[in-house]
């Protein structure tokens, strides 16, 4: 069989690929994109878009229920259609599919391959009965939910992020085994559709990659809701009990038995069944493939982008993996994978923005550094709203004034933090933050408040 030529091959149509295949197709290249399951990826399909639209079907029966805060009277209890929340999220997640599927086949260069790729050699690719090859091929591929093999794990019926997205029924009791992003976004949303939930996490701690204030801030908003939270537990184990599972851990606890399992523990790089070995591409022992400062592999001609290849586990780290590929390919714009803030957020309510270093991380470092906080009790703008939650806490080389990270713990969490980030990003120091005028109210306006008034970080 002759192979079919191409410019380019583009493995994998999640938030990096269909952006670079447009791209390399605008400059003229002919682009071969391969998918083998859904257009959109994980962002699309089973990440930011499906979770966030129930995180919003979430905050609207939270805030139902408070509505005598307010003074709202309803004539009746808050409930939850569940069918309808989830034909809510499925209509965003289809939509968002169709659009991008249709501006792909808007591509004259670029021609869509529905299948399983794998390598032949380091420029030829399978799907199915098609061979193709090209100078350049790009990967794309992603991550899946890693299952630990624990105790009973197998003998009983769990979910992961992406099933949980075909779930149609609301759980009695959801038990959520990990104590991360995407386990706590779950256990908030489905306490809020009104599920009883219990999170179990083997770590000291929930969040283990934020400051012990941020983690204790979370555990308490969480506990504040109603869901039960255990932390330290060790020896989990999993087994059928009557109609539900039981989930036991950590001798002398009574297990939680659940309606449901949901298994967040992390996840691992789809790279297993891409043949990378007969193309020579290098993985590391987790099976991230090795990549460079510009996101190539040890292979001339072979890029990788996203979650597989451990740089960045968020939809807007593959997405600057794309622009980082571009640039250099496309427009002499030498962009580096270093260059690049830590920035990203998690999405309970109220949620929470981080970017830069932790408290933790800078005292590792050495350096001397400045911290500030404030609580949400004393921002204006979070009391008007009846959502006094959480902090905001900036940290600050005190040599330079380099702005060193930020966390804000509070409503709007997740855009107030790019105030800093941009700071971050154009090397202005904190002194420039402090001398900002923002709009009041606003949760943003005391960011530079805090920056005026840091102290020595013990």
């Amino acid at each position: 069989m002759s192979a079919k030529s191409f410019d380019a091959i583009v493995i994998g149509a999640g938030q990096a690929g269909p952006s670079l295949a447009g791209r390399l197709e605008a400059a003229g290249m002919s682009v071969a994109l391969i998918e083998r399951k859904l257009i959109g990826g994980t962002c699309v399909n089973t990440g930011c878009m499906p979770t966030k639209a129930m995180v919003a079907s979430a905050y609207a029966a939270h805030l139902a229920r408070r509505a005598a805060d307010y003074g709202v009277a309803l004539s009746g209890p808050v409930g939850v259609d569940y069918q309808r929340i989830k034909a809510r999220k499925d209509k965003v997640t289809n939509d968002a599919r169709a659009n991008l599927e249709s501006w792909i086949a808007g591509m004259k260069g670029c021609t869509l391959y529905r299948g399983h790729a794998r390598f032949e050699s380091a420029n030829t690719v399978r799907v199915g009965d098609d061979l193709l090859t090209a100078p350049k091929i790009f990967l794309n591929t992603g991550g899946r939910a890693s299952v630990p093999d624990l105790p009973g794990v197998n003998d009983v019926p769990y979910l992961t992020n992406s099933s949980m997205m075909d779930l149609d029924v609301l759980p009695s009791h959801l038990v959520v085994v990990g104590g991360s992003y995407i386990s706590l976004e779950f256990a908030q949303m489905f306490r809020r559709f009104g599920s009883e939930v219990t999170v179990i996490e083997k770590a000291p701690r929930l969040t283990g990659r934020e400051d012990e204030d941020v983690s204790a801030a979370i555990q308490s908003i969480l506990e504040n809701e109603g869901i039960t939270v255990h932390v330290g537990a060790q020896d989990i184990a999993f087994a059928r009990q009557g109609n539900g599972i039981a989930v036991t851990f950590s001798a002398g606890k009574p297990p939680a038995v659940g309606s449901h399992v949901l298994l967040a523990l992390g996840r691992v790089p789809n790279t297993d069944d891409l043949g990378l070995d007969k193309a020579g591409v290098e993985v590391d022992q987790r099976g991230y493939i090795v990549v460079d400062d510009q996101l190539r592999t040890n292979v001339p001609g072979i890029w990788a982008m996203g979650d597989c290849n451990g740089k960045g586990a968020f939809t807007h780290t593959s997405y600057n993996d794309y622009e980082i590929v571009a640039a250099n390919l496309l427009d002499n714009d030498p962009r580096k994978v270093t260059d690049r803030i830590e920035a990203y957020a998690l999405y309970i309510d109220p949620p929470l923005g981080r970017c830069g270093m932790t408290e933790n991380a800078v005292k590792k470092s050495g350096r001397r550094a400045l911290v500030g906080q404030r609580p949400m009790t004393r921002v204006g703008r979070a009391v008007e709203k009846g959502e006094t939650q959480g902090f905001m806490k900036i940290l600050a080389d005190a040599d330079t004034g380099e702005i060193l990270g930020c966390s804000v713990l509070g409503p709007g969490g997740d855009e107030a933090i790019h105030s800093v980030l941009d700071l971050m990003y154009a090397k202005a120091p904190v002194s420039t933050l402090a001398r900002a005028m923002h709009i009041h109210p606003n949760v943003s306006e005391l960011l530079p408040t805090i920056a005026q008034d840091l102290k020595p970080l013990a």
